[in-house]
């Protein structure tokens, strides 16, 4: 297997350490818009032959559709933000390779009902482009991060080994995670946090299909385990929702996101003051007027979550709660999956969110080089045996767990 990663930020770093100690891949070719980036991604392993740094603008479909093409890459796995998920998919299937994402083509609201119905949901780009991927013989392998991803894995899991009937899925991230030195930093982008929490969040209900709700709506609070306790949890907009119930049997999915109270009163004040738009504004500069994306400078204000390892302290949390029926019984179980910010750092030198995010596409890759996994089309990790993922993710030292509720 010779993959090409794009994109050397937090997650494709913590990619490169999780996969230099795996010997499923021939070469991995670390492409960035920044080429010191890539270089540094590539200079902290030691001196690994077989990764490479280069350089690219991942919304230049011919530069990495060329990319591929000279390092005769065989699989692209997209560790961009959004936005470059279209030009980085079309570009794997010019080129004949199999594509990878974390996250899915991005969604725009209904025009005129945003709060009850569709309008592009996520990922409705790339399952218009399914037919064709499958008539090639090609694979697109979408969502597969932690969530979206090992949460899709484990509803599969759900299905196939815990329930014979399955009344809903729901899948509940949080943490207890904290930043010294910080009153507000994200652990993770804050361009694509606030892409899926300020957008309608999606529900779908068997015989309604999908729908949506306002922003935060229908809060809970769900008790994390290890340690991690009580989180009030809102209805966020997130792939799983898009990608379960293509694939699994349920009457009910959501996604919902223990945020905090703090976090998202912050998240409301940047869409009062219309700092969460992506379209450019033009502002004064030394030289004369500037056009900017008021997001970008949000992003640009705040500390790079892949640099605060050192400052965080906890447990980040991300699970799938189902509920159902068993040989006539009801059950209720939570899969889970946690990770600790000392271990992380200690081990990998990755913070906690962005190494659980990034370890899933690595376990992937595995599967695919391997075989265990095969498949042709645009397809999410539910389409895929869950149990050879959940083995493998073992072992690479970073097991799951299971509560019944």
């Amino acid at each position: 297997m010779r993959v090409l990663l794009v994109g050397a930020g937090g997650v494709g770093g913590a990619i490169t350490r999780i996969a230099t100690r795996r010997p499923f891949f021939e070469t991995m070719v670390v492409a960035d818009y920044d080429p010191a980036r890539a270089e540094a991604a590539v200079a902290a392993l030691g001196g690994d032959a077989r990764f490479t740094a280069e350089q690219v603008d991942a919304g230049d479909e011919a530069a990495v559709t060329r990319l591929l093409a000279r390092h005769r890459c065989d699989v692209l796995l997209n560790a961009t933000d959004p936005r470059f998920v279209m030009p980085l998919f079309r570009a794997a299937r010019t080129a004949g390779a199999t594509y990878v994402d974390m996250a899915m083509s991005l969604s725009r609201p209904h025009a005129e009902r945003p709060y009850e119905e569709c309008g592009v949901k996520l990922g409705d780009e790339q399952f218009a482009q399914a037919a064709d991927w499958e008539k090639e013989g090609l694979l697109a392998l979408v969502g597969m991060g932690v969530e979206p991803g090992l949460s899709d894995v484990f509803a599969r899991h759900a299905a196939d080994e815990l329930f014979d009937e399955i009344e809903e899925i729901g899948i509940r991230d949080g943490a207890n995670l904290t930043v010294d030195g910080y009153d507000f930093a994200p652990s993770f982008s804050i361009w694509t946090t606030i892409e899926e929490c300020l957008n309608p969040p999606v529900v779908y209900e068997t015989g309604k299909g999908w729908f949506t709700t306002e922003p935060f709506s229908e809060p809970e609070v769900f008790d994390f385990p290890e340690g991690i306790g009580p989180v009030e949890c809102v209805n966020v907009e997130h792939e799983e929702v898009l990608l379960v119930p293509r694939w699994v049997d349920a009457r009910r999915v959501t996604f919902k996101y223990g945020l905090g109270r703090e976090f998202v009163e912050t998240l409301k004040t940047l869409h009062l003051l219309g700092l969460d738009r992506t379209g450019p504004v033009t502002v004064p500069g030394p030289d004369g007027p500037v056009a900017v994306s008021p997001r970008d400078v949000v992003a640009a204000c705040l500390p790079d979550p892949a640099t605060l390892g050192e400052r965080m302290h906890g447990k980040t949390c991300a699970g799938t709660w189902v509920r159902g029926v068993k040989d006539g019984e009801p059950r209720e179980v939570y899969l889970y999956h946690v990770v600790d910010n000392q271990w992380s750092m200690t081990e990998y030198g990755s913070q906690a969110v962005v190494w659980q995010t990034a370890v899933n596409p690595v376990v992937a890759l595995e599967l695919l080089a391997t075989g265990a996994w095969s498949g042709a089309g645009v397809l999410g990790p539910e389409a895929f045996p869950a149990r050879p993922f959940l083995d493998l993710l073992t072992d690479y030292g970073s097991p799951w767990g299971m509560r019944e509720q």
